[in-house]
């Protein structure tokens, strides 16, 4: 029987305890636990759509993409054995409350009326520290004391399956075991064939992954068949200290790699153990820059001689990782609930994670570079109109982090290696092969990217104060600010970065995206002492921005609102490319135009928000919280009431999704899951 189906015939225990958790601030559609970077996502189903509701025990948690990744939790009190994560097989423990943080997920459980477990998955984001930050690890901490003022007798156990070291279930793979110098014990699995710089099923193909915890008294290990393993410790409390030698398939015994802890005997004070997950790339990245095609290592690797090292330094710097982090959760939650109340901070304390965890910190100390994966929509790497929604948490965080983001994209493009005359819409077709496009050939999007460009180089230059960063790239701003300038108004029949609503011509939005970017590049012009260059772009722009108000707004209706596309008076759409100008500080927009669009948007609610625009019923959550953040307040927190809700009941049960329907709140079709563009969720931070 496979670890899979062995955990089937415990599932109707888990529906009995269903109904006892909390869950602060809501039940998310998936619960983060270990979400760190593009290849460490893993998360645990909760929705209705699949997944139990959001319990640790009787669910196996998943990689972002949806497969199983094996994670299994016991503890044994008395000599009772009780699963706390995962279906390996024995009576479930009472979950009783789960609360998430920007960083952490906190799981709290009954255990037969004896003891209390608390669980803590920390993935750390500590963005003004590249080192730690750069780390592809996250941890998982296990408290446990007496509920019933009496001393128990406990062991905890833990272990992982081959299913995290690649999406081909049929692939071989091998494994160690060892010590390191500072006494952590730790189970080492790979692929037998590397496959460098490959995936399958969005699943690294090369690398070590780690899982590891203190060595010392009370501490067995072992590997085998999962089964096997696991009942060792159900009967005894502890595992044999042995490695399985058969290396084999993932999906062949199912091989796993467990600990077991015994904390003897527990009491009111608490007893835990730590334990830590993380994957080990020495190359993270094919990048085609401007000195041809290389292999561009992990910005860890600067810091430590080899994952081990960087393994020591990880588990042994909890208490550090878990102070800064908590720093950050306290940051986000006084700015958001100073700025839009506890609904906006459930938002935005489950996107920090989901945005960082698209990332990768890469290069060197003197030549870092961060890149991202498009997650789930297609795996494009820094696509410059996934950048633009997310780019408010990176400014929020650490500007500098933006500027590595961009700057890929300025490599090539100013090296020679992309033949148009308008932006790139991205520097690979998948990740991690940032091979770009020298023949040109990427997704049409070029009024969409030049004015995402234009606008984010004055975002990062105004938040950092680097002027110098303006003048370094103002041939090519100036050239794409050209482009701008010959499209903007007429827009050409061309799509958007809601790319799959499919194409248009004259759309007011993708218009106004256009007219903001000039107006941008007259404020770069005058920063960067181009007194003339500043003149005539801010004449086009405001001559642009009244003919625009003739062109894209239906005045006619009531009540008046922008249309989708230029002289369409009954059709709508969010406005969302209105927030730049607020961002930037512009002034060029009317504030007439903010408030009728405040004053529509509420017209055109349906339960779970507004829709993206009148070709469908299904919206955007990233574009949403642009126009909230230039909104009204009222406005404004309808917009956030709807989305927190929709976080709280949306039957899906991926990774938080920015594409749902308005009515139901299910996928529409197209599943845009785990995607960065939730950095969009700071918009509001970042004006205040």
């Amino acid at each position: 029987m496979n670890l899979y189906r062995f955990g089937l015939l415990v599932a109707s225990l888990v529906s009995a305890v269903a109904a006892e958790s909390t869950f602060t601030p809501a039940r998310p559609p998936s619960l983060p636990l270990a979400v760190k970077s593009p290849y460490l996502s893993t998360w645990l189903p909760a929705g209705q759509d699949g997944g139990n509701g959001g319990y640790l025990a009787g669910e196996w948690p998943r990689f972002w993409e949806g497969q199983i990744i094996g994670w299994a939790g016991v503890i044994r009190v008395d000599g009772n054995s009780y699963t706390w994560m995962g279906l390996p097989g024995t009576t479930t423990v009472n979950q009783t409350a789960y609360e998430y943080t920007s960083t952490k997920s906190i799981f709290t459980m009954n255990v037969g009326g004896a003891v209390q477990l608390n669980l803590t998955f920390l993935s750390p984001i500590t963005p003004n520290d590249l080192k730690r930050q750069s780390l592809v690890f996250s941890y998982l901490n296990v408290e446990v004391a007496s509920l019933d003022g009496r001393s128990h007798d406990v062991q905890v156990y833990s272990d992982i399956s081959a299913e995290w070291v690649s999406g081909d279930r049929n692939a071989a793979v091998q494994w160690d075991y060892g010590v390191t110098d500072d006494e952590v014990a730790y189970h080492k699995i790979q692929r037998q064939t590397q496959l460098l710089f490959s995936e399958s099923r969005d699943q690294s193909e090369w690398g070590s992954w780690y899982w590891a915890t203190h060595n010392g008294t009370g501490v067995t290990y072992q590997s085998g068949i999962a089964e096997d393993v696991r009942s060792a410790f159900r009967s005894n409390g502890k595992l044999s200290n042995s490695k399985d030698n058969n290396y084999r398939a993932i999906s062949t015994d199912w091989p796993v790699f467990g600990f077991a802890v015994d904390l003897g005997s527990v009491s009111s004070q608490t007893a835990d153990r730590l334990f830590t997950i993380g994957l080990d790339q020495q190359d993270a990245i094919q990048f085609s820059g401007a000195t041809g095609i290389r292999a561009v290592p992990s910005l860890w690797t600067s810091y430590f001689k080899d994952g081990l090292a960087a393994l020591d330094f990880f588990y042994h710097d909890y208490e550090e990782a878990n102070e800064l982090s908590s720093e950050f959760d306290d940051r986000v939650a006084r700015d958001s609930i100073a700025a839009a109340g506890q609904d906006y901070l459930t938002i935005t304390s489950l996107s920090g994670r989901q945005a960082f965890a698209a990332t990768q910190l890469t290069g060197t100390i003197e030549e870092p570079y961060l890149f991202m994966k498009e997650i789930s929509s297609n795996g494009n790497m820094n696509t410059v109109d996934v950048i633009f929604p997310a780019h408010p948490v990176f400014l929020y965080t650490n500007p500098e982090l933006l500027l590595l983001l961009l700057k890929p994209l300025y490599e090539i493009q100013e090296s020679g290696n992309y033949p148009n005359a308008y932006a790139m819409h991205d520097i690979g077709t998948h990740y991690p092969n940032a091979t770009g496009h020298p023949d040109g050939n990427d997704e049409l999007m070029p009024l969409e990217e030049c004015g995402n460009m234009v606008i984010m180089a004055l975002a990062y230059a105004l938040k950092s104060e680097n002027t110098t960063y303006l003048s370094d790239h103002y041939t090519k701003l100036t050239q794409w600010t050209n482009y701008l300038v010959e499209d903007a108004i007429y827009p050409a029949n061309q799509i958007s970065t809601d790319d799959f609503a499919g194409s248009l011509a004259n759309q007011t939005n993708l218009a106004l995206k256009g007219i903001i970017g000039i107006e941008a590049m007259a404020t770069i012009s005058s920063i960067t002492n181009h007194p003339d260059d500043s003149e005539n772009r801010t004449t086009i722009a405001e001559d642009y921005i009244e003919r625009w108000q003739t062109l894209g707004i239906a005045n006619n209706t009531k009540p008046a609102h922008t249309t989708l596309s230029y002289g369409d008076n009954s059709s709508h759409g969010l406005l969302y490319n209105l927030y730049a100008d607020r961002e930037l500080g512009l002034n060029l927009v009317p504030q007439s135009v903010y408030d009728m669009q405040s004053s529509f948007y509420p017209t055109i609610e349906a339960t779970y928000g507004v829709p993206l625009d009148t070709r469908h019923s299904y919206t955007k959550s990233d574009w949403e919280l642009f126009a909230a953040a230039v909104a009204s307040n009222s406005t404004r927190d309808m917009f956030i009431k709807d989305l927190a809700t929709w976080i709280n009941k949306t039957p899906t049960n991926r990774p938080m999704t920015d594409l749902y329907e308005t009515s139901s709140g299910g996928y529409p079709g197209i599943t845009f899951i785990a995607r960065p563009v939730m950095g969009s969720s700071f918009a509001l931070l970042i004006l205040n």
